[in-house]
Protein backbone atom coordinates (compact mmCIF):
# COMPACT_ATOMS: atom_id res chain seq x y z
CA UNK A 1 0.00 0.00 0.00
CA UNK A 2 2.84 2.37 0.83
CA UNK A 3 4.37 1.67 -2.58
CA UNK A 4 1.08 2.45 -4.33
CA UNK A 5 0.74 5.73 -2.46
CA UNK A 6 4.29 6.61 -3.46
CA UNK A 7 3.56 5.84 -7.12
CA UNK A 8 0.17 7.59 -7.14
CA UNK A 9 1.37 11.10 -8.21
CA UNK A 10 3.27 9.65 -11.18
CA UNK A 11 0.31 7.50 -12.22
CA UNK A 12 -2.27 10.28 -11.95
CA UNK A 13 -0.07 12.71 -13.84
CA UNK A 14 0.32 10.24 -16.71
CA UNK A 15 -3.38 9.32 -16.73
CA UNK A 16 -4.37 12.99 -16.78
CA UNK A 17 -2.25 13.52 -19.88
CA UNK A 18 -3.80 10.45 -21.51
CA UNK A 19 -7.30 11.58 -20.56
CA UNK A 20 -6.74 15.00 -22.15
CA UNK A 21 -5.80 13.24 -25.39
CA UNK A 22 -8.92 11.08 -25.11
CA UNK A 23 -11.06 14.15 -24.45
CA UNK A 24 -9.54 15.98 -27.42
CA UNK A 25 -10.23 13.05 -29.74
CA UNK A 26 -13.80 12.81 -28.41
CA UNK A 27 -14.51 16.52 -29.00
CA UNK A 28 -12.91 16.61 -32.46
CA UNK A 29 -14.91 13.53 -33.50
CA UNK A 30 -18.22 15.07 -32.42
CA UNK A 31 -17.45 18.42 -34.09
CA UNK A 32 -16.67 16.65 -37.35
CA UNK A 33 -19.07 13.71 -37.32
CA UNK A 34 -22.33 15.42 -36.31
CA UNK A 35 -22.53 17.81 -39.30
CA UNK A 36 -20.91 15.34 -41.71
CA UNK A 37 -23.46 12.72 -40.72
CA UNK A 38 -26.28 15.10 -41.68
CA UNK A 39 -24.69 15.69 -45.10
CA UNK A 40 -24.27 11.94 -45.63
CA UNK A 41 -27.89 11.34 -44.63
CA UNK A 42 -29.01 13.75 -47.35
CA UNK A 43 -26.92 11.75 -49.82
CA UNK A 44 -28.51 8.49 -48.70
CA UNK A 45 -31.98 9.99 -49.30
CA UNK A 46 -31.09 11.73 -52.57
CA UNK A 47 -33.37 11.34 -55.56
CA UNK A 48 -30.24 10.97 -57.70
CA UNK A 49 -29.87 7.18 -57.78
CA UNK A 50 -26.06 6.94 -58.30
CA UNK A 51 -25.43 9.30 -55.40
CA UNK A 52 -27.95 7.53 -53.17
CA UNK A 53 -26.54 4.06 -53.83
CA UNK A 54 -22.92 5.22 -53.54
CA UNK A 55 -23.64 6.86 -50.20
CA UNK A 56 -25.47 3.81 -48.90
CA UNK A 57 -22.62 1.57 -50.07
CA UNK A 58 -20.08 3.68 -48.14
CA UNK A 59 -22.30 3.57 -45.04
CA UNK A 60 -22.62 -0.20 -45.40
CA UNK A 61 -18.86 -0.67 -45.65
CA UNK A 62 -18.04 1.63 -42.72
CA UNK A 63 -20.72 0.21 -40.43
CA UNK A 64 -19.92 -3.36 -41.44
CA UNK A 65 -16.19 -3.30 -40.67
CA UNK A 66 -14.44 -2.88 -37.29
CA UNK A 67 -13.29 0.60 -36.36
CA UNK A 68 -9.91 -0.87 -35.41
CA UNK A 69 -9.39 -2.11 -39.00
CA UNK A 70 -10.41 1.29 -40.35
CA UNK A 71 -7.85 2.95 -38.09
CA UNK A 72 -5.08 0.69 -39.33
CA UNK A 73 -6.01 1.12 -42.99
CA UNK A 74 -6.35 4.90 -42.81
CA UNK A 75 -3.09 5.29 -40.89
CA UNK A 76 -0.87 2.83 -42.78
CA UNK A 77 -2.38 2.24 -46.25
CA UNK A 78 -1.76 5.70 -47.82
CA UNK A 79 1.89 5.58 -46.76
CA UNK A 80 2.34 2.10 -48.25
CA UNK A 81 0.80 3.19 -51.57
CA UNK A 82 2.52 6.57 -51.85
CA UNK A 83 5.78 5.32 -50.29
CA UNK A 84 5.70 8.14 -47.76
CA UNK A 85 3.54 8.94 -44.72
CA UNK A 86 0.78 11.48 -45.38
CA UNK A 87 -0.16 12.09 -41.76
CA UNK A 88 3.17 13.46 -40.61
CA UNK A 89 5.24 12.02 -37.84
CA UNK A 90 4.87 11.76 -34.10
CA UNK A 91 1.85 12.10 -31.90
CA UNK A 92 0.29 14.86 -34.03
CA UNK A 93 0.24 12.64 -37.12
CA UNK A 94 -1.30 9.73 -35.22
CA UNK A 95 -3.93 12.02 -33.73
CA UNK A 96 -4.85 13.39 -37.17
CA UNK A 97 -5.23 9.88 -38.62
CA UNK A 98 -7.30 8.78 -35.62
CA UNK A 99 -9.52 11.86 -35.93
CA UNK A 100 -10.23 11.18 -39.61
CA UNK A 101 -11.03 7.54 -38.85
CA UNK A 102 -13.36 8.33 -35.97
CA UNK A 103 -15.13 11.16 -37.81
CA UNK A 104 -15.81 9.00 -40.88
CA UNK A 105 -16.96 6.04 -38.79
CA UNK A 106 -19.30 7.95 -36.51
CA UNK A 107 -20.61 10.18 -39.31
CA UNK A 108 -21.96 7.05 -41.02
CA UNK A 109 -23.68 5.90 -37.82
CA UNK A 110 -25.11 9.38 -37.21
CA UNK A 111 -26.26 9.52 -40.85
CA UNK A 112 -28.54 6.52 -40.37
CA UNK A 113 -29.94 8.03 -37.18
CA UNK A 114 -30.59 11.35 -38.96
CA UNK A 115 -32.22 9.54 -41.89
CA UNK A 116 -34.55 7.66 -39.56
CA UNK A 117 -35.44 10.86 -37.73
CA UNK A 118 -36.15 12.82 -40.91
CA UNK A 119 -38.22 10.07 -42.48
CA UNK A 120 -40.25 9.67 -39.28
CA UNK A 121 -41.73 13.16 -39.75
CA UNK A 122 -45.07 13.13 -41.52
CA UNK A 123 -44.90 14.17 -45.18
CA UNK A 124 -48.13 16.04 -44.57
CA UNK A 125 -46.17 18.70 -42.69
CA UNK A 126 -43.95 19.27 -45.72
CA UNK A 127 -46.98 19.49 -47.99
CA UNK A 128 -48.64 21.97 -45.61
CA UNK A 129 -45.51 24.10 -45.59
CA UNK A 130 -45.39 24.15 -49.39
CA UNK A 131 -49.04 25.20 -49.52
CA UNK A 132 -48.19 28.10 -47.17
CA UNK A 133 -45.46 29.23 -49.55
CA UNK A 134 -42.44 28.03 -47.57
CA UNK A 135 -39.38 26.72 -49.37
CA UNK A 136 -38.13 23.18 -48.69
CA UNK A 137 -35.16 24.68 -46.85
CA UNK A 138 -37.45 26.70 -44.58
CA UNK A 139 -39.63 23.67 -43.95
CA UNK A 140 -36.60 21.58 -42.98
CA UNK A 141 -35.04 24.10 -40.59
CA UNK A 142 -38.25 25.52 -39.09
CA UNK A 143 -40.48 22.45 -38.97
CA UNK A 144 -38.67 19.17 -39.54
CA UNK A 145 -35.34 19.79 -37.81
CA UNK A 146 -36.62 20.56 -34.32
CA UNK A 147 -38.95 17.57 -34.29
CA UNK A 148 -36.18 15.36 -35.67
CA UNK A 149 -33.78 16.46 -32.92
CA UNK A 150 -36.26 15.39 -30.26
CA UNK A 151 -36.56 11.94 -31.80
CA UNK A 152 -32.87 11.32 -32.41
CA UNK A 153 -31.50 12.48 -29.04
CA UNK A 154 -31.79 9.00 -27.37
CA UNK A 155 -29.99 7.05 -30.15
CA UNK A 156 -27.44 9.83 -30.66
CA UNK A 157 -26.80 9.80 -26.90
CA UNK A 158 -26.07 6.07 -27.04
CA UNK A 159 -23.57 6.60 -29.85
CA UNK A 160 -21.88 9.44 -27.95
CA UNK A 161 -21.46 7.26 -24.86
CA UNK A 162 -20.08 4.49 -27.08
CA UNK A 163 -17.64 7.00 -28.58
CA UNK A 164 -16.19 7.68 -25.12
CA UNK A 165 -15.18 4.04 -24.85
CA UNK A 166 -14.21 3.61 -28.51
CA UNK A 167 -11.51 6.27 -28.18
CA UNK A 168 -9.46 3.56 -26.46
CA UNK A 169 -9.05 1.87 -29.86
CA UNK A 170 -6.74 4.69 -30.94
CA UNK A 171 -3.93 3.00 -29.03
CA UNK A 172 -3.71 0.49 -31.93
CA UNK A 173 -1.76 3.15 -33.84
CA UNK A 174 0.16 4.13 -30.67
CA UNK A 175 -1.87 7.26 -29.92
CA UNK A 176 -1.14 7.95 -26.27
CA UNK A 177 -4.67 8.10 -24.91
CA UNK A 178 -5.68 7.06 -21.40
CA UNK A 179 -5.65 3.26 -21.89
CA UNK A 180 -2.21 3.52 -23.47
CA UNK A 181 -1.09 5.52 -20.42
CA UNK A 182 -2.44 2.85 -18.05
CA UNK A 183 -0.80 0.01 -19.97
CA UNK A 184 2.52 1.84 -19.93
CA UNK A 185 2.88 1.10 -16.21
CA UNK A 186 2.21 -2.58 -16.79
CA UNK A 187 4.96 -2.67 -19.41
CA UNK A 188 7.36 -0.58 -17.37
CA UNK A 189 7.79 2.20 -19.94
CA UNK A 190 6.95 4.84 -17.33
CA UNK A 191 9.54 3.66 -14.83
CA UNK A 192 7.03 1.47 -12.99
CA UNK A 193 7.01 -2.16 -14.10
CA UNK A 194 4.29 -4.79 -13.68
CA UNK A 195 1.72 -2.49 -12.02
CA UNK A 196 -1.78 -3.39 -13.15
CA UNK A 197 -3.67 -1.21 -10.68
CA UNK A 198 -3.40 1.97 -12.84
CA UNK A 199 -5.72 0.28 -15.35
CA UNK A 200 -8.46 0.27 -12.72
CA UNK A 201 -8.03 4.03 -12.43
CA UNK A 202 -8.58 4.37 -16.18
CA UNK A 203 -11.96 2.66 -15.70
CA UNK A 204 -12.86 5.30 -13.11
CA UNK A 205 -12.00 8.07 -15.61
CA UNK A 206 -14.26 6.49 -18.24
CA UNK A 207 -17.04 5.88 -15.72
CA UNK A 208 -17.04 9.47 -14.48
CA UNK A 209 -16.87 10.91 -18.00
CA UNK A 210 -19.70 8.67 -19.22
CA UNK A 211 -21.76 9.51 -16.13
CA UNK A 212 -21.35 13.24 -16.72
CA UNK A 213 -22.39 12.88 -20.37
CA UNK A 214 -25.40 10.76 -19.36
CA UNK A 215 -26.59 13.55 -17.04
CA UNK A 216 -26.06 16.26 -19.68
CA UNK A 217 -27.76 14.32 -22.48
CA UNK A 218 -30.60 13.28 -20.18
CA UNK A 219 -31.16 16.95 -19.34
CA UNK A 220 -31.22 17.81 -23.04
CA UNK A 221 -33.80 15.12 -23.67
CA UNK A 222 -36.02 16.47 -20.88
CA UNK A 223 -35.77 20.01 -22.30
CA UNK A 224 -37.09 18.73 -25.61
CA UNK A 225 -40.18 17.18 -24.01
CA UNK A 226 -42.32 20.08 -25.26
CA UNK A 227 -42.53 18.28 -28.60
CA UNK A 228 -44.68 15.55 -27.04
Amino acid sequence: MALIMEQMPIVLRSLNVGFLQTLKLFIVTLIGALPLGLVISFGSMSKVSPLRWLTRFVIWVVRGTPLMIQLLIIYYFPGLVLKKPIWGGGEAGRFLAASVSFILNYACYFAEIYRGGIQSISKGQTEAGLVLGMTRGQIFFRVTLLQMIKRIVPPISNEIITLVKDTSLARIIALQEIIWAGQAFLKGSQGISGAIWPLFFTAVYYLLFSGLLTIILGGLERKLDYFK
